[in-house]
């Protein structure tokens, strides 16, 4: 995932920020080609929000800096920092995290950040996302797990591919809804987008609505909920683009 940009206005305090730390990666995994899972351990690091992200700082020799956020996809009581990182060919960060770095390497990283698309599992919360978008819902379904408030969050995905789409055997295997745009899924869901049809079993009055993926998928989903008649008060956008 690369740097969001949010919407809307913080109605709480913002959540504290953790200082720059050296991380150490204990974990490498690669679940697909071009995505890697990384696992670091953070000293002294302050306890994450399910939905905050960390910054990920690379140093050239020549002196050139380049950042990039990633969501977390660590619940808060996980030891680890848990990031996905999905390869933009043409990207500054997100190549060498994935094809080159090792367990044991070192990770300038500063988190975690956001206090506007955090939940904390007190409350009904429905979560719409869209390819890696998808990681701070996980990060919120792992919560709920832990804390044994499952029953209040209901999510909804989407991807090309099974292949393409994040945790996917987490995702599925907690009763998501998910579509796939390109293939006919396990269920027997023809290949399409999300539809209005599939928002209203998730609809909930008392929830907050979590939308992350890209411009297109965020506009797209809003513009449902919208016409579902949901509050606008009620929705969290977080986006996804290419950072320059």
């Amino acid at each position: 995932m690369v740097e969001p940009l949010t919407s809307g206005t913080l109605t709480r305090e913002p959540a504290p920020t953790g200082p720059w730390r050296r991380a150490v990666v204990r974990e490498v995994t690669h679940p697909r080609p071009h995505a890697v899972v990384l696992r670091l351990e953070v000293p002294d690091r302050r306890p994450n929000l399910a939905g905050q992200h960390y910054i990920v700082r690379l140093r050239a020799d020549d002196g050139y800096v380049a950042m990039r956020s990633y969501s977390l996809a660590s619940a808060p009581s996980d030891p680890l920092v848990e990031l996905y990182v999905e390869e933009l060919l043409d990207g500054e960060v997100s190549p060498y995290l994935a094809q080159f770095v090792q367990v044991g390497d070192e990770l300038e990283v500063r988190g975690p950040i956001g206090g506007w698309f955090v939940w904390e599992g007190d409350t009904p919360a429905v979560g719409l996302a869209g390819g890696s978008g998808v990681v701070p819902l996980v990060a919120m379904l792992r919560h709920a797990r832990e804390i044994g408030t499952r029953d209040r969050i209901r999510l909804a995905v989407s991807a090309r591919t099974l292949a393409e789409l994040p945790y996917a055997d987490e995702l599925v295997g907690a009763g998501a809804v998910v579509a796939l745009s390109r293939e006919v899924s396990a269920s027997g869901r023809p290949a399409g987008r999300l539809t209005a049809a599939e928002f209203q079993p998730l609809l909930n009055p008392d929830a907050t609505y979590y939308i992350c993926g890209s411009a297109g998928f965020a506009a797209g989903a809003s513009d449902v909920l919208m016409a579902l008649d949901v509050d606008p008060v009620q929705v969290r956008v977080e986006r996804f683009g290419a950072s320059g």
